[in-house]
């Protein structure tokens, strides 16, 4: 039984990931898509390999959310917890991608954490979920629409004098270097969330201890089903950044890339911070977008990607709790 609970965690786990991959694959090539630097196929495809590789380039976000957010729950109790978690996030990932809604794949699994945790009698480590959730949450965004703003800002001087034709040529090329980073740090930063939850599954069923490396084959099926799923694709979120926000041209999709690019790795390796890569990018192209004229943004279609960003860790932490509930009754 305890065998068949971890397999079937870990299946949920990867089941996860790859939810996380086609919700989250507008996070790294909207931007090229809508401004045509890159066919969809292609900028999925690309999106894919390099999210694959970004799962390797480290361990401090899994490190994080195995050990930061949640008492390492025991035994039999402490696989439902993980299941029931996992189960929240999932639920709200496509309910938001239904209905085309950028949410943020990592706050819905760490809000089911939290719910299932406090629904199965676990301690939460409170100061770990404001110092590296909610803290970030608000932060990320703020830096994301300020520094957006102000690289779209430094390119327009820097390209004042030059032919607009040439530069959008030139800008568009640039977008395949700039989508590829977005989505190397979607790689860094959401496959090292589910490694973090496969962690803690194999520590509960005794198969690892927290000083272990992370095992190789996590590393591998984790970045293999986020890759998966990315390239399954996202069209309803990608429809929702690439046009609704705001009508996106190279040097604007290119500033909001390298802003996103830049504050995930940044968050991952300075703060070892679980960032949405959903909010970094979707402020980032409010950021660019309001260099035009503040009016060019469609702040009403923000104003509802912003309340999906407040509602999904306690709407998630709800699912989770009341997934808990059923698993308490069936299993335990």
């Amino acid at each position: 039984m305890d065998t068949f609970a971890l397999v079937v965690t870990i299946a949920v786990a990867l089941f996860f990931t790859y939810t996380n991959g086609f919700h989250d694959s507008a996070n790294a090539i909207a931007t090229s898509v809508s401004t045509r630097a890159l066919t969809p196929r292609a900028a999925l495809a690309m999106a894919a390999v390099m999210n694959l590789a970004g799962a390797f380039l480290g361990s401090g976000v899994a490190k994080t959310v195995s050990e930061g957010l949640i008492a390492t729950p025991e035994g039999s109790k402490g696989m439902g917890i993980l299941f029931a978690a996992l189960v929240g996030a999932i639920v709200w990932n496509l309910i938001t991608w239904y209905f085309g809604l950028p949410s943020s794949s990592s706050h819905a699994l760490f809000g089911g954490m939290v719910g299932a945790a406090l629904a199965g009698g676990t301690d939460v480590i409170w100061h770990g979920v404001l110092d590296k959730v909610v803290i970030p949450m608000f932060i990320s965004p703020v830096v994301g629409l300020v520094i957006g703003y102000l690289v779209m800002t430094a390119i327009m001087w820097i390209f004042r004098r030059a032919n607009p034709h040439k530069a959008k040529r030139g800008f568009r090329i640039a977008q395949t270097v700039s989508a590829a980073g977005m989505a190397l740090g979607h790689g860094l930063q959401d496959a090292q969330k589910t490694m973090g939850i496969v962690v803690m599954a194999l520590v509960i069923s005794g198969h690892e201890t927290y000083g272990d490396p992370i095992p190789v084959w996590v590393k591998i099926a984790c970045a293999l089903m986020l890759s998966l799923g990315t390239y399954a694709g996202g069209w309803r979120i990608m429809r929702t950044l690439g046009r609704k926000i705001i009508e996106l041209d190279p040097p604007q999709g290119f500033a909001a890339e390298t802003t996103g690019a830049a504050i995930m790795f940044t968050t991952a390796y300075l703060f070892k911070a679980p960032v949405s890569t959903t909010h970094v990018i979707t402020s980032a192209i409010m950021g660019v977008g309001a260099t035009k004229r503040v009016n060019a943004v469609r702040w009403g279609v923000a104003k509802n990607i912003v309340l999906g960003w407040f509602i999904t860790m306690p709407a998630a932490a709800i699912v989770a709790a009341c997934s808990f509930g059923i698993v308490k009754l069936a299993f335990l």
